[in-house]
């Protein structure tokens, strides 16, 4: 079985709130005594896109010195830009292309897709993210199970923030997804609260958010609940393609 650590939306800036939330998360998966295979990051690793917090992040995380116990994934959300991203936290030329990654265990891989939209809050999967996702998926064939994780919720979360902002042509990814069976599930991130839903027949996990979490219309007035725990998921991943969640808090 495949075990991944999910977390999302950390939102670092200039100030130290967010990097301790960040770094409270990171200290705890960093002390875990069992295997976790890898950390998903599913996007706003920055708010304002500066490259200094793509380069917080960084340190934090590990990312250029490989100081990490096992590999961290991430893929952009609607906070990111492109090129301060792939510049200050891959250590890549300052491309403004798509963002897009595979990584490939034993038990099963994950493609970490790009659903940002430069300039925009709302998500899309372009065509040029289609056509790397089918490509990758040949080159798999189909001997492994996969996962599809990127920021933007392809599904109404019933709440009117995350919906105004959500995955623009949901159809187009159902139909990718009727014609591969070796897809899991999807992971993602950009609501601020930890949610599962089913999408094209297959399960589809929201990861809660690191900085804060998303009151519901029925627990309140108030969008924003700053003093809510840290939250984090793990998946597993088995070779029948099964995918199973569990959510935890960090105090």
């Amino acid at each position: 079985m495949l075990v991944l650590a999910h977390i999302s939306d950390l939102h670092l800036d200039g100030g130290t709130r967010a990097a301790e939330r960040a770094g409270r998360v990171r200290d705890h998966l960093w002390r875990l005594p069992g295997p976790v295979d890898a950390l998903l990051v599913t996007g706003d690793i920055a708010d304002h896109a500066a490259e200094a917090e793509y380069e917080k992040a960084a340190r934090l995380f590990g990312l250029h010195d490989r100081s990490a116990p096992f590999p961290v994934l991430t893929c952009p959300g609607n906070h990111d830009d492109h090129a301060a991203y792939r510049k200050a936290l891959l250590g890549q030329p300052a491309s403004r292309s798509p963002v897009n990654s595979v990584r490939v265990f034993d038990e099963g891989a994950v493609l970490m897709c790009d659903s940002s939209v430069p300039g925009r809050d709302e998500g899309a999967l372009d065509e040029e993210t289609y056509a790397w996702i089918e490509a990758t998926l040949d080159e798999l064939d189909g001997s492994r199970p996969v996962v599809l994780a990127f920021h933007h919720p392809p599904v109404a979360l019933h709440h009117p923030l995350p919906d105004r902002y959500g995955l623009g042509r949901p159809e187009a990814l159902a139909e990718l997804m009727a014609r591969r069976p070796e897809i899991a599930g999807l992971i993602t991130g950009h609501a601020h609260t930890p949610a599962t839903a089913s999408f094209a027949g297959r399960p589809l996990v929201v990861g809660p958010g690191v900085t804060w979490t998303l009151r519901l219309p029925w627990e309140g007035e108030q969008v924003a609940d700053r003093d809510a725990p840290v939250g984090l998921a793990f998946h597993v991943l088995t070779g029948d393609r099964r995918l199973t969640s569990h959510f935890r808090v960090v105090t």
